[in-house]
C-alpha cells in the first residue's frame, strides 16, 4: 500500500491541474489506510504526517487549480511557509525604492478605481528621470490622446483601441537605455498577447477578462502586480509618456501597431522600480523575473561546462511546452567587430523562435533596437541554407543563427522558466550585513541551510538579491564613466560584487561550512553580477545537505535576499546549526614586529602566537583568514611547557594540529577530541614582513579561553653579552665559551641566542677567539650551574641539538636561587657552544651571535672565557 502511496507521489511530481490533484487525493486516501492497517507506532505516526502534508498539498492544488482554470494557465506554486518577524519585517523595509513605497501585493484593486468618471484624473508625483540624450529630446509628459499618433486618430469613446494589436507585435527600443527591458517583452509576446492564459491578466490593472486584453483606465491610472524584493508588490503609474520634439521617441513602440499603448506602460511601470528612464541597464533575465515571477536561469555559454546536446534539448522542450522565455547577451565585442558581425556589444536580444531543420538546430533572434545591425553570418560554423541567414519573414531586425554561432558570439543565454513546473515552493527571506574584509574568503557569517529532500527528484534554488538605492548610484556613476570612454559595462558589473550558491556535504549533515572545500562541496553555481542565481541539482534523499549564499566584493554594508525553493515534494528547510556550539573569535594583524614567517625562518617566534586553554575533552577546530587574498597562512596547534613560555622553532613531536601547506587567503585546522589543558597556537605567513589583518576563530564543545601570549622578552630586564663572532676558518671552531650571570634575588631567566649580522671581530672574552661569518656553524646554548664534571644544566636549547643561530635558540625559563647561593655551587653560566665553523684569525668574519639573558629580576653578566677545559 505505501508502495502505491509513492508511486502516486512521484507521478505527482511529474504533472500539473487536475492531473496532479488526483494523484495527491489518491496517495492520501492510500496513506489514511496504511495508518488504520498498520502494527507499528512509528510508521502510523509517519503515514497520518503524510496524509496531513497531502491533504494541505490537494487545497493548494484546488485552489490554483481553480484560478488557473478561470484564467486559463497553469497553476503556480506559491511558498505558504509562516515567516518570522524578522522576514516580514525585511520584506517592509525592502518596499522603499528610489523615494516610492512598492507595498506587497495584497488584493487586486476594485474596478472603481479605474472607472468612476467622477475622480480626477491620476497624476503620480513620483519623479522619472531622464538621461543627458533624452533630455535633448524630451517634450513633456503627456497622455495618451495628446501623444503624436494617439491622439489625433482616435475619437472620443474609441480609446479601447489603444489595447488592441491588429497586427502582429513587433515591439522595438529607439533611444531609450533600456535594451533588456525591451528584448524581454519582444520574447515574451506569445505569453502576453490576446491568448487564453495570457501572463498580462494577473500583471495589469485594469484588465478585460472577456476580451483577454489590458483595459483603458478611465482615470488615467494602472496598476501592475510585479515580482520584486522578495514579494508580489504593488506598483501604481498614470498613463503620461514621455514625448519627443524629434521622430525618435523614449518609450517602446510597436511598428506594426503604433497607437498599442500597454507595451509602454508596462516598461513605464517596471522603470519606476528600477531607477527611472535613465536606467543603466540590467539583463532580461532579472527583468522577466520582475515582470513574469517566472525563474530565471543564466546559462554561461563561454563555459567549458556546457553541454550543447543538453542544453538544446533542454530549452527546446520546455519552449515547445510554453514554459520557457529565451533571450540572450552579447560581451564586450570589439568595435570592429561589431561591423563585421553585424552584432552590438553588451546587448541583450530576444529569442523569437527555435526549430531544427535538417542538421542544422537553428534560434530565431531578435535585435530590439528600432534600426540596428543584424547579424551577417560571417564566420559560422555551421552550414545553413541561404533563407536562414539573415532577416527572417521580412520582420525587422530578426535573423536565423544556428546554437554553435550562438556559442561562439554570445556570452550568455537566460532562461526564464515557468515555476508551475513544480508542486512546492518555500521562500526564505534574509538580511545580511557583511563581514569584515578579513572574513570574506570564509564562511563564518555566510548565511547557510540544512535541505531536506524526502526524495531524489530535483531541486531548484533561486538567490534574489533585493534592489536598494546604492546599487543605483553605483550603475549610474560607472555607466557615466562608460560613456566617456573611461570602462565598459563590464567594469560596471564588478563594482556591483558577485555573488554565487554552493552545496555542501557536512559532517554532522546539514551543519555549517566553515570555508571554502572542494572535497565536500557537491555544486558551485558561477559568481554572477546579477542580482539572480540559480542553483538546480538532485538531491541524496533523507540526508541534510548544506547550502551556502556566498559573495565576493558586495560594495554596500547590509543587504536583504530571498530563497525560493522549488520541488516536487515537500522540503524540510531550516537554517544550518554549527557542528560546535562555542566559538571564540579574535582580530589582530601581522605588523612589523609579527610578521616572522614560516618555520624555516629564524624570526618564526615573532609571530602572533595564544595560549588556548581547554577545560574538558573537545573537538576543536580553527579558522584563520585575511583580507590579502593571495597570502599565504598557515595555523599550528603545539604543546607549550608554559602559557608565557613562546614557541621558538616547532618540532614535529609538539604539534597537535595544523592546516595543510600554506593557503592562500585563509587556512583550517581541526582536531577530532583534544585532552584538557592548555596549548599554543601560531598563526604565520610563509615570509617574513607579509603584512596584513586576519580574524581567528576557534570553535569547540566547550567554553574555551584564549590568550595572547606576550613578545619575546615583554615584561623581562634584557642583559646583552658581548657580540661573538663565528666562521668558516680553517681552524678547529669555537668550541665552547662561557659567560657567568649573578642575579640579585630568586629570578626566572632564559638565554636568547640571535644573529648579529655584519661581525668581523671576536666577543669580549679572553677565550672568544673565533671569528667569521655563520656559514658552516652550528651552535647551541645552556644555563649551567657550576662548572667542570659536577656541572648540572638547567636549560638548554633545542633539546641540546645545535642549530644555525639564524634560526634563533632559546633556552626555557627557569627560576634560579640568588648569586651567593649559587656561588657556593659553583656559579651560574651562560654556556655557548659551536661545532663545524672555524676558529682562528679575525679577518674575514662576516657575522657573529648575540646572547641575551632576559630575567624577571636584576642580573649581572661577565665577558665570554673559554671553557674548552670543562
Amino acid at each position: 500500500m505505501e508502495a502505491q502511496a509513492l508511486e502516486h507521489e512521484r507521478r505527482l511530481g511529474e504533472t500539473h491541474g487536475e492531473e496532479a490533484l488526483e494523484h495527491a487525493i489518491a496517495a492520501a486516501d492510500l496513506y489514511m489506510q496504511a495508518a488504520g492497517q498498520t502494527k507499528v507506532p512509528e510508521d502510523r505516526k509517519r503515514f497520518r504526517r503524510k496524509f496531513a502534508d497531502l491533504i494541505a498539498l490537494g487545497e493548494r492544488l484546488k485552489a490554483n487549480t481553480k484560478a488557473a482554470s478561470s484564467a486559463s494557465r497553469p497553476a503556480v506554486p506559491e511558498s505558504t511557509r509562516p515567516l518570522t518577524t524578522a522576514e516580514k519585517t525585511a520584506i517592509l523595509e525592502a518596499s522603499r525604492l528610489h523615494g516610492n513605497v512598492f507595498p506587497p501585493w495584497e488584493r487586486a484593486p476594485a474596478p472603481d478605481t479605474f472607472s468612476d468618471a467622477n475622480s480626477p484624473t491620476y497624476t503620480d508625483p513620483s519623479p522619472f528621470s531622464l538621461s543627458p540624450e533624452q533630455l535633448d529630446i524630451f517634450a513633456g509628459w503627456l497622455r495618451p490622446t495628446e501623444l503624436p499618433g494617439f491622439g489625433d486618430e482616435s475619437a472620443e469613446g474609441d480609446l479601447e483601441q489603444f489595447m488592441i494589436a491588429k497586427a502582429e507585435t513587433d515591439l522595438a527600443q529607439d533611444l531609450a537605455t533600456d535594451c533588456s527591458v525591451v528584448a524581454s517583452l519582444c520574447a515574451a509576446t506569445r505569453y502576453l498577447g490576446s491568448t487564453k492564459g495570457s501572463l498580462l491578466s494577473s500583471l495589469i490593472y485594469p484588465f478585460d477578462h472577456e476580451r483577454i486584453r489590458p483595459a483603458v483606465s478611465k482615470t488615467g491610472k494602472y496598476v501592475f502586480r510585479m515580482y520584486f524584493n522578495g514579494s508580489w508588490r504593488h506598483v501604481a503609474i498614470d498613463d503620461r509618456l514621455p514625448a519627443s520634439k524629434t521622430d525618435r521617441t523614449l518609450y517602446v513602440v510597436d511598428r506594426h501597431n503604433p497607437r498599442l499603448l500597454w507595451p509602454a506602460l508596462v516598461e513605464k511601470a517596471y522603470l519606476k522600480i528600477r531607477g527611472g528612464y535613465d536606467f543603466p541597464g540590467s539583463n532580461s533575465g532579472t527583468d522577466l523575473h520582475a515582470l513574469t515571477g517566472w525563474i530565471p536561469e543564466q546559462i554561461f555559454l563561454q563555459s567549458d561546462e556546457i553541454e550543447l546536446d543538453e542544453t538544446w534539448s533542454r530549452i527546446k522542450k520546455a519552449y515547445d511546452d510554453g514554459n520557457a522565455i529565451l533571450t540572450l547577451g552579447t560581451g564586450n565585442i570589439l568595435p570592429e567587430e561589431e561591423e563585421a558581425l553585424g552584432l552590438v556589444r553588451e546587448h541583450d536580444y530576444a529569442v523569437m523562435g527555435l526549430k531544427k531543420e535538417d542538421d542544422s538546430r537553428l534560434l530565431l533572434i531578435k535585435n530590439p533596437w528600432v534600426d540596428s545591425l543584424v547579424w551577417t553570418g560571417l564566420g559560422s560554423t555551421a552550414t545553413l541554407k541561404a533563407h536562414t541567414v539573415g532577416s527572417s519573414d521580412g520582420a525587422s531586425n530578426q535573423f536565423w543563427m544556428a546554437i554553435e554561432d550562438v556559442l561562439q558570439h554570445f556570452d550568455s543565454l537566460y532562461v526564464n522558466w515557468n515555476p508551475a513546473l513544480f508542486a512546492y515552493r518555500q521562500d526564505h527571506h534574509f538580511k545580511w550585513k557583511m563581514c569584515d574584509k578579513t572574513e570574506e574568503l570564509v564562511f563564518t557569517h555566510n548565511p547557510q541551510y540544512s535541505v531536506l529532500s524526502p526524495s531524489g527528484s530535483p531541486i531548484w534554488v533561486l538567490l534574489s538579491r533585493h534592489w536598494q538605492d546604492g546599487e543605483l548610484e553605483i550603475l549610474r556613476q560607472r555607466k557615466a564613466e562608460k560613456d566617456r570612454g573611461d570602462s565598459s559595462l563590464a567594469t560596471v558589473s564588478k563594482q556591483l560584487g558577485f555573488m554565487a550558491l554552493a552545496l555542501y556535504a557536512t559532517s554532522p549533515p546539514g551543519t555549517r561550512v566553515p570555508l571554502p572545500d572542494t572535497t565536500r562541496r557537491i555544486h558551485q553555481t558561477h559568481y554572477v553580477d546579477s542580482p539572480n542565481t540559480l542553483l538546480r541539482y538532485t538531491p541524496t534523499p533523507n540526508t541534510p545537505q548544506t547550502l551556502v549564499i556566498t559573495q565576493t566584493e558586495l560594495p554596500l554594508p547590509t543587504y536583504s535576499f530571498t530563497l525560493t525553493f522549488l520541488s516536487h515534494h515537500p522540503l524540510t528547510i531550516t537554517p544550518s546549526p554549527p557542528p560546535l556550539p562555542h566559538s571564540t573569535t579574535l582580530t589582530s594583524a601581522w605588523t612589523r614586529r609579527t610578521a616572522g614567517g614560516s618555520a624555516a625562518h629564524p624570526t618564526y617566534h615573532t609571530n602572533p602566537q595564544y595560549t588556548l586553554t581547554l577545560p574538558h575533552p573537545t573537538p576543536l577546530h580553527l579558522t584563520l583568514s585575511t583580507s590579502a587574498r593571495d597570502l599565504p597562512l598557515h595555523i599550528a596547534v603545539l604543546y607549550t611547557p608554559s602559557p608565557t613560555t613562546r614557541i621558538i622553532h616547532p618540532q614535529g613531536r609538539d604539534i597537535v594540529c595544523s592546516s595543510a601547506e600554506y593557503a592562500r587567503g585563509c587556512a583550517a585546522a581541526a582536531h577530532p577530541r583534544l585532552e584538557p589543558g592548555t596549548y599554543a597556537v601560531v598563526l604565520s605567513t610563509f615570509e617574513p614582513g607579509q603584512l596584513a589583518p586576519y580574524t581567528l576563530r576557534v570553535e569547540a564543545a566547550v567554553p574555551v579561553v584564549l590568550r595572547p601570549v606576550p613578545a619575546d622578552g615583554a615584561g623581562r630586564l634584557r642583559k646583552p653579552l658581548p657580540v661573538v663572532a663565528v666562521g668558516t676558518g680553517s681552524g678547529a671552531g669555537m668550541g665552547r665559551l662561557r659567560a657567568g650571570v649573578v642575579p640579585e634575588r630568586l629570578t626566572r631567566l632564559a638565554v636568547h641566542v640571535r644573529s648579529a649580522p655584519g661581525v668581523g671581530g671576536g666577543g669580549g672574552g679572553s677565550g672568544s677567539g673565533g671569528t667569521g661569518g655563520g656559514g658552516g656553524s652550528a651552535v647551541r646554548v645552556s644555563l649551567e650551574v657550576g662548572t667542570g664534571v659536577h656541572r648540572t644544566v638547567l636549560a638548554v636549547s633545542r633539546e641540546g641539538e645545535f642549530a644555525d643561530a639564524a634560526m634563533g635558540l632559546r633556552t626555557a625559563e627557569v627560576d634560579v636561587e640568588n648569586g651567593e647561593a649559587l656561588a657556593r655551587r659553583g656559579g651560574l653560566w651562560v654556556v655557548l657552544e659551536q661545532i663545524g665553523g672555524g676558529g682562528g684569525g679575525g679577518d674575514g668574519g662576516s657575522g657573529g651571535v648575540q646572547v641575551e639573558v632576559l630575567s624577571d629580576g636584576v642580573v649581572q653578566v661577565g665577558g665570554w672565557e673559554n671553557a674548552d677545559e670543562d
